[in-house]
């Protein structure tokens, strides 16, 4: 059998000068990065199947309340009395039970006042003083008595921001048990005291607004993953909260308007005529409508009124329940169709200081929150959602607190309006993420706040191509992938240990998510494995095993090396292209190859010596004198002859028409060596520039590394010459060094300006407010 060998030459472009030496396994090229989880995650069992389902027997406990609360706004008080009806729907006997206590993170003598550092700075705020200093204030609550439905006091023990009841009978599976605490605290300032929830009082108009906020006694979670979570609440690590039904009475001063979790029942008791009126059109308008008006909210400001109202509301199967009470808010409110046919009333709360952004945005944004979100999970399925400008940023059923206030003539900055839009996007995402997919943010906050941002990120992307996204694009993580490793701690690390909590909690897996969906898994994989996550565990305690294994199972996508590098590593992304290789087929066609081969036996005789001789105009003996010339000095020695030729043709003709078909194919061969500096194994996505201009971009799946986790070479056979490689050209994987991305290298200048130095005067910035000067101008 006639065999037809290929032949190659080889140029080599670009080697590196020397390879990462980085391991997991140091003396070999295989690490672990690609091993199975294994025992890092938990083991699959009746309550929690191996898909990442609940399993046949799961289970979960549930908490009814029934509370009045009465506001007392002379002295920043509030007293409350609450009825717990707590089912035990788990397998266990219980002989006691735990309650949370948040407000007693406020108390003078609370630890976590004092196991956090401090240092003095050259400026420090009234807030950082407090912190250094302490208080005297009576904060934290005051337990006035804890009984039985029959009235029989119940022992308790408050330890810290935990309050454990001793049941006077076993509690069986199946059985419930009601009992009432009667409770009172001073409410906090929350710009001094810090803290989500308490009073903000405006000096200028001698008013204050509440947001009330882990204000009455909670029961904690009681799981099959870890019995109590009873961890102590330091004012980080947020809340791991148990589903039920909610009816709440506050009582009110009469001129105080009041929202919260749920619906009201009693508007028509708590509202004016026209007030009522306005709410009532509001239930069919796709556009927000004031339930209470500006000038109503500016000439309530004026007065204090004595008389007092209650305002109820209702709230079924919610974890918690939050609410704001002031007489300085103007509310606005909106009809919002999800999924087609549900109507969602779509609602702000808002002081005159927010009126320009407020007015405008907020409720837009909540609506459009809503309808994004419901996409990529499940339909909102509750009745409200609510927005109510606080000064800050914090989540709760239903309603959420954010910040945005303009400036005193009306005007405000781009990012003022960007991070408005974008805090009340984040906040109001949070009744998916974790008040609905309840995880337990005290253990794991990425599994709140991580997958909140993610879908924070593509909400945002939906309401402007232009927004300026600060969390979800991969370039913007590489200054925290880069710092340090004694840095840096794994997105798996406990709430309270984290160091730097927004980059870890909320920047890191959104970034992590955002990589899973664009570059490893793709969008339609992605969307259907997260959105099964979603359903799944919609009004359910889920664990990163469930998420972990869900995602892998609706997509039968292996991400144990993503998880393993991502959530449980440190390690970032640095690839870099060290070595371009180029090769071309030797087709042993005389006619072909002449030229080439000329080419390459004068590049060989060439020296230094002799080009310097020919640049300096040297004339050369033999040119000189023509006799010393002979047939050599004008024989082609790679001409083609007719023995070449003919056997050249001969073994053509004996080639398969396979073979034919290969050597007529005219490709060029490039092998090009990578090395993983950064050790994060990842997809190689790589941008081709060819010599006709044109561009091709090309993605390899991360097994690629699955062999050797360092270094590894690759061919690509082009039907058209190549000019340029380079990686990662949408920025997309958070390559920590994009230096090393690209052949021929590239660099990008950092510009700088000459500048006359001057001097501004103390507190003055360079940069002007916009739309104040454009409003100047005019």
């Amino acid at each position: 059998m006639n065999k037809f060998y290929f032949a190659l030459f080889s140029c080599s472009l670009l080697t590196s000068a020397a390879w990462a030496q980085y391991d997991n396994n140091p003396g070999s090229n295989h690490g672990n990065r690609f091993e199975q989880l294994g025992t890092m995650i938990s083991t699959p069992n009746e309550y929690r199947s191996a898909s990442g389902a609940p399993g046949p027997k799961y289970w979960q406990q549930k908490a009814d309340y029934e509370i009045s609360a009465t506001l007392n706004d002379d002295k920043q008080r509030l007293d409350g009395n609450e009825t717990i009806t707590y089912t035990n729907n788990s397998p266990d006997p219980l002989t006691y039970l735990w309650l949370q206590l948040d407000e007693n993170e406020h108390k003078k003598d609370a630890e976590s006042a004092r196991f956090d550092e401090s240092k003095m700075q050259s400026k420090m705020t009234i807030r950082q003083l407090q912190g250094i200093m302490g208080h005297d204030l009576d904060l934290g609550n005051h337990i006035v008595s804890v009984k039985d439905a029959n009235g029989n006091a119940l022992s308790y023990t408050i330890n810290q921001t935990m309050m454990r009841i001793e049941l006077p009978v076993t509690l069986p599976p199946g059985q419930k048990f009601r009992f009432k605490i009667n409770w009172w605290y001073n409410i906090s300032d929350r710009l001094t005291i810090g803290g989500r929830g308490g009073y903000e009082y405006f000096a200028e108009d001698g008013n204050y607004l509440y947001t009330m906020t882990q204000w009455y006694p909670r029961m904690a979670v009681y799981s099959d993953f870890q019995g109590w979570q009873n961890k102590q609440f330091t004012g980080r690590g947020e809340f791991a909260l148990t589903f039920g039904d909610f009816k709440v009475s506050m009582n009110v001063p009469a001129d105080h308007i009041v929202g919260g979790t749920g619906q009201c029942s009693n508007y028509a008791q708590t509202l004016t005529a026209a007030q009522l009126k306005r709410w009532n059109a509001a239930q069919s308008a796709t556009a927000p409508q004031e339930i209470v008006t500006l000038d109503e909210v500016k000439q309530a400001m004026k007065n204090h009124a004595s008389a007092r109202k209650t305002w109820t509301f209702h709230a079924e199967n919610v974890r918690d329940f939050a609410w704001v009470s002031s007489r300085r808010i103007v509310w606005d409110a909106m009809s919002t169709q999800i999924d087609g046919d549900k109507k969602v009333m779509a609602m702000s709360y808002y002081g005159p200081e927010a009126y320009p952004l407020y007015r405008r945005y907020s409720t837009k944004v909540v609506a459009h929150t809503l309808k994004t979100y419901s996409k990529h999970t499940f339909p909102y399925p509750y009745p409200v959602a609510i927005s109510v400008e606080a000064s800050n940023g914090m989540e709760y059923p239903m309603i959420c607190f954010n910040y945005g206030r303009a400036e005193k003539d009306g005007t405000y900055s781009e990012a003022t309006k960007n991070g408005m839009i974008g805090v009340i996007i984040h906040e109001v995402g949070h009744n998916f993420f974790p008040m609905i997919v309840n995880s337990d943010e005290r253990q794991w906050t990425w599994m709140d706040e991580g997958l909140n941002t993610f879908c924070q990120y593509m909400a945002e992307q939906e309401w402007d191509s232009r927004y300026p996204s600060q969390r979800g694009p991969a370039y913007k993580i590489v200054d925290y992938m880069k710092l340090p490793k004694d840095q840096l701690e794994p997105i798996m690390t406990n709430s309270e240990n984290i160091v730097m909590f927004g980059p870890n909690a909320y920047a890191k897996p959104a970034t992590a998510l955002n990589v899973l969906r664009e570059t490893v898994m793709g969008r339609e994989l992605f969307d259907y494995a997260f959105k099964t996550y979603a359903h799944r565990w919609a009004f359910k305690h889920p664990t990163p095993a469930d998420f972990f294994r869900t995602m892998e199972d609706a997509s039968a996508v292996d991400l144990d090396w993503f998880w393993r590098g991502w959530f449980y590593g440190t390690e970032p992304v640095d690839v870099s292209i060290d070595s371009v290789k180029y090769y071309r087929l030797n087709t042993k066609n005389p006619a072909v190859e002449a030229t080439a081969d000329r080419a390459q036996y004068d590049r060989n005789l060439e020296n230094i010596s002799t080009t310097r001789n020919k640049e300096a105009g040297t004339r050369f003996a033999v040119e000189a004198d023509t006799a010393l010339q002979d047939f050599y000095s004008k024989w082609d020695r790679f001409a083609a002859t007719p023995a070449t030729t003919q056997s050249y043709q001969a073994m053509y003709n004996a080639a398969s028409p396979a073979e034919k078909k290969l050597y007529d194919s005219k490709n060029y061969f490039y092998e090009v060596s990578f090395s993983n500096k950064g050790g994060l194994v990842t997809p190689l996505i790589i941008e081709w520039t060819y010599a006709d201009g044109t561009r091709e971009v090309e993605k390899i799946s991360a097994y690629i590394w699955r062999k050797n986790e360092n270094k590894i070479t690759k061919v690509f056979a082009k039907t058209k010459e190549v000019k340029g490689i380079k990686l990662d050209p949408y920025r997309e994987t958070a390559d920590i060094d994009e230096s090393n991305n690209s052949w021929p290298r590239e660099y990008q200048p950092s510009r700088f300006e000459l500048f006359k130095q001057q001097s501004l005067p103390r507190g003055a910035t360079s940069g002007p407010n916009p739309m104040q000067q454009a409003q100047k101008s005019q």
